[in-house]
């Protein structure tokens, strides 16, 4: 009888069953849908965030229940004809200087960039002036104006005078105003349009030039266009702290909203606190609306920039919502 070698065979009783080795079956996989993938722990974003909860709580806590705030009082005022009046004329100020200041912004940044060595020099004596002024000096020597010059002529220089203009009836505190901030933030714009401009690729200039295009067609239709995509954010910057500017045209004697919260500080003295609460609100409403209009105005000028555009709030809110009902719905599944 013959052997297979290396395996011992006994001539006796067979081998016990323990003794025989049984093969390894490996375990089934779990299903996809049965497998969670937990989330790193982190414990220090969530400390961070109970302490910040816990500081925003202690402070909205103090200025609901300290008394010295008088939010009765800030009711009382904050829809006041008074105070609407100084909120309009806020409003109109900001307005034309923010016109007035782009539009000038963007001929003296034309005069930086020019070929012209007389443009340049003049917009970049003009730029540093203005950049130098404080606001508040330059608003009162405006105001002093007509003390320095009572009539303004327009004629040949050094010969005769074609028309002339009584300055006292020109210079209203309005027009004071609104000349004063315009003069101001041309000089701040200009900068502003000139990086935008110098940020836009140098071979779209040449290829504008290669087709032959008009300098003014370039300009308008194909640099500045991609320019305003680097000018918006900053010259909505530059916006917000205009209308915070126009708190010092109450040294024109024109009462904006923070000159007739002033006026009405000195006649109610009692309610100072609630009537500069009143003001801070509503400054804050404005500039929250000036970035608002900033958001969907960036999102516009971005078609083009990038694959996708940037989701609108409530869009984000809708995808939000959809994230919050997909995850129910795997945790309802396991």
């Amino acid at each position: 009888m013959s052997e297979s070698p290396g395996i011992a065979v006994s001539s006796g009783s067979a081998p016990p069953a323990e003794a025989i080795p049984r093969p390894v079956v490996p375990a089934e996989p779990k299903p996809l849908a049965a497998q969670r993938v937990l989330p790193l722990r982190r414990p220090g974003r969530w400390i961070t965030t109970v302490v910040v909860l816990v500081v925003v709580a202690q402070i909205t806590h103090g200025l609901v229940t300290n008394p010295f705030y008088q939010w009765d009082r800030f009711r009382y005022w904050f829809l006041r004809p008074t105070i609407l009046d100084g909120l309009a004329i806020t409003l109109e100020v900001t307005a034309f200087s923010a016109v007035l200041g782009l539009l000038g912004g963007i001929l003296i940044a034309l005069g930086r960039l020019s070929a012209n060595p007389v443009l340049r020099a003049v917009t970049w004596f003009y730029t540093w002036l203005f950049r130098s002024v404080p606001l508040v000096v330059l608003l009162v020597f405006l105001y002093n104006f007509s003390a320095l010059y009572k009539t303004l002529s327009l004629g040949v220089p050094f010969g005769p005078a074609f028309f002339t203009f009584d300055e006292s009836k020109l210079a209203t505190d309005m027009a004071v105003a609104v000349v004063g901030l315009s003069l101001n933030e041309a000089a701040y714009a200009s900068e502003v349009v000139r990086g935008g401009i110098l940020s836009v690729d140098q071979g779209q200039h040449e290829a504008a030039a290669a087709l032959g295009l008009p300098k003014g067609y370039q300009f308008t239709r194909i640099v500045f266009p991609q320019a305003l995509r680097s000018i918006t954010p900053n010259y909505v910057n530059q916006l917000i702290g205009l209308i915070k500017a126009t708190s010092l045209v109450f040294y024109v004697s024109l009462l904006d909203v923070f000159g007739t919260v002033q006026m009405m500080g000195s006649t109610y003295p009692g309610d100072i606190v609630p009537l500069l609460l009143v003001a801070t609100v509503w400054y804050l409403i404005l500039t929250s609306a000036v970035s608002v209009v900033q958001f969907y105005v960036e999102r516009y000028f971005a078609r083009g920039a990038t694959r996708t555009l940037p989701p609108t709030p409530l869009q984000k809110l809708r995808a939000g919502l959809g994230e919050l009902r997909a995850r129910a719905r795997r945790e309802a599944v396991v």
